[in-house]
């Protein structure tokens, strides 16, 4: 199960999709020099080849162990961890006033992917961490900003965030826990929180001497759903006059998950208040809970389609290897009858080339998002709205290929593929996750035909729309899927589509849009890579011209068919009673 870093392929996509040189020209990230970028890209590769990469198996097979509130690590996760925050990997987009390098957020979703390719579930740990320092710097007060954006920017301290709750599920508006004002003592101003959260990810471990965990509670007398809700910052230990770990707080890992897959991240049931003394802090103002956590959630979302990206990446490279070396029958019409690898079989061949260009469609598609928001951040025009829409597609589209991917990847492996030994199976359960959490990816394609779909009065999209149909040129296929899209997108913004109809239609709808805005950047690539091919051979290159080639021939074409089930509407769906459909 050995792991070689993209470097290569993430310099040219970081170069030519998200355009990062462009970003450098501006003052604020002037940090992104082209040697910065190519030092960071080698550097983290080397990084995760040599300390994270390692601990993949015994992630899986050992896995997070909870004894008595208390959760360990697998061995060498916290040697590892050290040597994460140490070189300065855990602050690469983090302000600079608080400890940051204040470079693009592209180039933090880079050490993510990187990260997340070498251990899939040992790198949940900082990907977390990254929401909350999003979610502090943008709605905290100054003393919360200078409390708790140092350490969790330099990785000293870890970060969770805490919705779910055992009645509640996606339903954040259910949420039950509670936050009593204090107004005497010394912790008069902060709140008593009270409550029991679920699926917290790495909530407990023993990588840092404290942990920072986003709350989201009820305040007396709240509106009931999502405007009663606030945020809460309880730290796991309470800081002491100098800002370090004090005391501890009344916050308890009651349990941990036994999960299919990424055994090597602790995923927390947790505690709040069971002995009535855990404290907490506002954050965001009474009632903007929301809004504070779906600035960490959007950011979590992006992340969470990398790990398509991560997953297929590694579980790719794992087919490549084994296909090299597995040696099975005579290729047919070959006339030779001498048995040969596995990867000379054209059925082979067919399932290792969609596994490359899905996995490069999906990193194309993150970097593309990636760089959206670091333009936000500039200011530039219609980057923000550009971000928003790309944000369901990253998210569902990137996760869906990872699951179809790593599923090859068994495939590719034969029986062998279906024996734990051989690690292909670890890639297909901790895949499985990643279209669940952070919103299922129904709820993707929900907001992509709610909210997104009117955003900015339904230019957003158009303007997406536009932009592919430009960058289709002369590639039919494409054009073709672009225009489906259009008439897709009317059709549901008209009267004619009813609410239900819309959503029936919806996750079709997200697919196709993903595929064509994926189709947009492929078809990029493979115009730079024929353009700088004029200047000799290069291996790179020629194999980019053939993967992009496989997305938009094959794929494209491919998602065309789901035109029929994106309008047709919800009829179908409910013309047997709940009664009915089980029976």
């Amino acid at each position: 199960m050995t792991f070689t870093a993209p470097s290569r392929e993430q310099n040219f996509v970081l170069k030519h999709i998200a355009e990062i040189g462009e970003l450098a020209q501006h003052d604020r990230f002037a940090g992104a020099s082209e040697d910065m970028v190519e030092a960071i890209v080698e550097g983290i590769g080397q990084f995760a080849m040599g300390e994270f990469a390692p601990l993949n198996r015994i992630g899986d097979t050992v896995g997070a162990k909870w004894s008595d509130g208390a959760v360990t690590t697998p061995a060498g996760f916290q040697e590892a961890y050290q040597q994460f925050v140490e070189g300065g990997w855990a602050s690469i987009d983090g302000p600079e006033a608080f400890g940051g390098q204040d470079l693009p957020y592209s180039l933090s979703a880079l050490i993510l992917e990187t990260c997340g390719a070498a251990n899939f579930a040992f790198t949940l740990c900082p990907m977390l961490s990254f929401g909350a320092i999003e979610a502090i710097h943008a709605h905290g007060s100054d003393e919360q900003k200078a409390k708790y954006l140092p350490n969790l920017i330099s990785g000293a301290w870890t970060g969770t965030m805490n919705l779910t709750e055992p009645q509640a599920g996606s339903d954040v508006g259910a949420l039950r826990s509670t936050a009593e004002p204090i107004t005497e003592g010394e912790h008069a101003g902060k709140y008593r929180i009270k409550g029991q959260k679920i699926y917290i990810t790495f909530g407990e471990h023993d990588l840092t001497d404290n942990i920072v965990h986003l709350v989201l509670a009820r305040t007396p007398g709240a509106p009931e759903g999502t405007r009663g809700i606030s945020l809460f910052i309880v730290p796991k230990y309470h800081l002491d006059a100098d800002g370090k770990s004090g005391a501890a707080n009344d916050v308890t890992c009651v349990s941990i998950e036994h999960k299919i897959g990424i055994h090597g991240s602790p995923t927390c049931v947790m505690a709040y208040g069971e002995q009535d003394e855990c404290i907490g802090e506002m954050i965001g103002g009474e009632f903007g809970g929301i809004k504070a956590m779906f600035t960490m959630m959007n950011n979590a979302r992006i992340n969470v389609g990398s790990q398509g990206v991560q997953i297929g990446e590694r579980a790719t490279q794992q087919a490549l290897y084994f296909a090299m070396d597995r040696v099975q029958s005579a290729r047919a019409g070959s006339g030779n009858k001498n048995p040969v690898a596995i990867i000379e079989h054209p059925d082979v061949r067919r399932m290792l080339l969609r596994s490359k260009a899905l996995t490069q469609a999906a990193r194309a598609l993150l970097y593309y998002a990636t760089s959206s928001v670091d333009r936000a951040t500039l200011g530039i025009e219609g980057a923000k709205s550009r971000a928003e829409i790309l944000t369901p597609l990253i998210k569902g589209y990137g996760t869906d290929i990872g699951n179809e991917v790593a599923s090859i990847g068994v495939q590719i492996h034969g029986g062998m593929g279906f024996i734990e030994e051989t690690g292909a199976g670890q890639h297909f359960r901790d895949a499985r996750i990643a279209p669940i959490y952070e919103g299922t990816n129904g709820i993707q394609a929900a907001d992509l035909v709610g909210r997104k779909l009117g955003l900015d009065g339904g230019e957003a999209l158009k303007t997406l729309i536009s932009d592919i149909k430009a960058g289709a040129q002369d590639d039919h296929g494409l054009m073709i899927l672009a225009m489906a899209c259009e008439d897709i997108a009317n059709w549901m913004a008209s009267g004619e589509a009813s609410i239900d109809d819309r959503l029936a239609g919806s996750y079709p709808f997200m697919t196709m849009l993903a595929t064509a805005t994926c189709g947009m950047l492929m078809a990029k690539q493979y115009r730079v890579a024929e353009a700088e091919l004029s200047n000799g051979d290069d291996p790179f290159l020629e194999a980019k011209l053939v993967t992009t080639r496989y997305y938009l021939d094959h794929l494209v074409p491919e998602a065309m068919g789901l035109k029929a089930a994106a309008i047709a509407g919800a009829d179908l769906l409910y013309r047997l009673s709940s009664d009915q459909l089980v029976a």
